[in-house]
């Protein structure tokens, strides 16, 4: 008997163990017929799996074949519900949470050295002395210039735990000697807002590039500070911004509309619907709001565009939208990845869809979307933007609206040819301005160290001199031999606001482009007969 009972304990604990193991599996919405089933499907890939990995011939990383197995079924589905690896998940992360543990500078891997641009201002760097043109040479003594480093190896070095201290070895032009800092890490903003400033006495201006979780602080920060200068009127700048957060959309949104307006409402696979309403809270309702938005311009930015536009407030501007109305969550798979998986659709107070056709599949088509609209003549001409009439919405003040495609302004503006040609773009996309407008300053940054922002945004001239070099430049490192004679005053431009960029801010940058800007310009002639345009 008593050796009976010595095993009861051991039958019991292998009984609960079991239970667990089984409660485990379990799926308590299930019915009592398929409580107990397997998933075939699931199996089917577990299984295929188990065999490459213990049966192959050939060693072969698994993990890689359940990345190309997740993509490959991703890609079957709508455009934008998308894999994210775990070695790219915390960059993410970090973009869309609006700031990142570093030593805050902006540099260039330049000649095989890291080149600091400008330290962020107000950021430990700039606090620890480090200057721009300083070229970091040694991170805690672990060399970090030579052709081999990457960067990766880069931010391994200069990234690191909130507070904990880097020292870096730096040479300064013009120094005998290398020198020595001691940098603290700390949180180091990603701005949402590039630009905020007057356009003219009652027209404020803001350029948001995304939405992320800090976005809608930073706007309310930007839209107090131009309330303080005295706008009345402002035009938000949503031209290439791909979207973000639809909850901070929404925040936005709020900002211009009245209690009660809806905002926009999703509906999910089973029919489900959730509205979304203006609360009181908004500071710039009484205002008047223009929206610039072009073919780039995504998701949040056009459930804004859209929500103000159902809403008969104020004036949409520029070219029909890129056409994004699906909803994305974000969902862990277990090992550090990540998928975003479509969950919803989202349509605006008048009930249109603005996401864009599409085929399960074919996501090259989709993505080219750009390219039809370019030869069909859409971003030169409104009449040629394709309108479906089953499509047709009405606002509560009668304009007619369309669903279908993106979100169709109200003031239609033409892409400006000056500046959107193959050789500019193309410039700007290999990153000549900054490279060139770099080595410019180098040679003698004292030249412009008594320049104040204000007296260069609007009295600094570039030299004909300079646009030369810049040729001379390009041409020596594409080996071609090209002229800018045909469009010298857009590179002028162009040199003149990537130099306010590095010596000052994006602010600087941006006020010197919208000089030249004919939507923002043509915002400045709207804001003066706005009262004529209201129905």
């Amino acid at each position: 008997m008593a050796t009976k009972n010595k095993y009861i304990p051991f039958i019991i604990g292998l009984a609960i163990g079991a239970g667990v193991l089984i409660g485990g599996k379990l799926n308590f919405t299930d019915t009592s017929d398929n409580l107990f089933s397997t998933n075939s499907k699931k199996d089917k890939l577990n299984r295929l799996i188990d065999y490459i990995d213990y049966e192959y011939v050939d060693d072969i990383d698994t993990d890689s074949i359940v990345d190309v197995t997740v993509n490959g079924i991703l890609d079957n589905l709508d455009p934008h519900s998308t894999y994210i690896p775990k070695e790219d998940l915390k960059r993410i992360t970090e973009n869309m949470k609006g700031d990142f543990v570093g030593i805050g500078i902006n540099y260039y891997p330049y000649k095989d050295s890291i080149a600091v641009i400008k330290p962020t201002e107000g950021g430990p760097s700039e606090r620890a002395g480090i200057m721009s043109g300083d070229r970091i040479l040694f991170a805690d003594g672990d060399t970090i210039y030579g052709k081999q480093i990457t960067n990766d190896l880069i931010t391994k070095k200069l990234k690191g735990d909130k507070n904990t201290k880097v020292k870096l070895t730096v040479f300064r032009k013009g120094e005998d000697e290398l020198l020595e800092f001691e940098v603290k890490r700390k949180s180091i903003p990603i701005k949402s807002i590039e630009a905020s400033y007057m356009l003219t006495d009652e027209l404020g201006y803001i350029k948001m590039n995304r939405f992320a979780e800090s976005s809608f602080k930073e706007f309310k920060e930007a839209l107090d500070e131009l309330q303080e200068q005295g706008a009345t009127k402002l035009a938000l700048d949503l031209r290439d911004n791909p979207g973000g957060f639809l909850g901070i959309a929404e925040q936005i949104a709020d900002e211009f509309l009245e209690d009660d307006k809806l905002i926009l409402f999703t509906r999910d696979k089973k029919g489900r619907e959730e509205h979304t309403y203006a609360t009181g809270r908004g500071d710039f309702e009484e205002g008047e709001i223009f929206i610039l938005i072009n073919e780039n311009s995504a998701s949040a930015s056009e459930v804004i565009a859209g929500a103000l536009q159902d809403n008969d407030k104020g004036v949409i501007v520029g070219r029909r939208s890129y056409g994004k109305g699906l909803v994305q969550r974000e969902m862990a798979l277990g090992d550090g990845s990540a998928v975003r998986l479509t969950v919803s659709r989202y349509y605006t107070p008048t009930g249109r869809s603005i996401q864009k056709p599409y085929t399960n599949g074919d996501n090259r088509s989709y993505y080219n979307d750009y390219y039809k609209r370019k030869r069909t003549g859409e971003l030169a001409d409104e009449q040629s933007i394709e309108v479906d009439d089953s499509l047709k919405f009405t606002t509560p003040k009668g304009k007619v609206v369309y669903g279908g495609g993106g979100i169709i302004p109200d003031i239609f503006v033409p892409v400006d040819r000056s500046y959107d040609n193959e050789t500019i773009n193309y410039l700007r996309r290999r990153g000549h301005f900054g490279y060139f407008v770099f080595e410019e300053l180098d040679k003698d940054r004292d030249v412009y160290q008594h320049i104040s922002k204000y007296d260069f945004i609007n009295n600094f001239e570039v030299s004909d001199d300079i646009v030369i070099r810049f040729q001379e430049y390009v041409n020596a490192l594409e080996g071609t031999n090209v002229t800018f004679v045909a469009y010298n005053d857009e590179i002028r431009h162009l040199i003149k606001a990537t130099l306010a960029r590095q010596l000052f801010d994006e602010n600087a940058f941006e006020e010197i482009l919208n000089k030249e800007d004919v939507m923002v310009q043509e915002i400045i002639l709207l804001s003066t007969e706005y009262s004529n345009f209201k129905q």
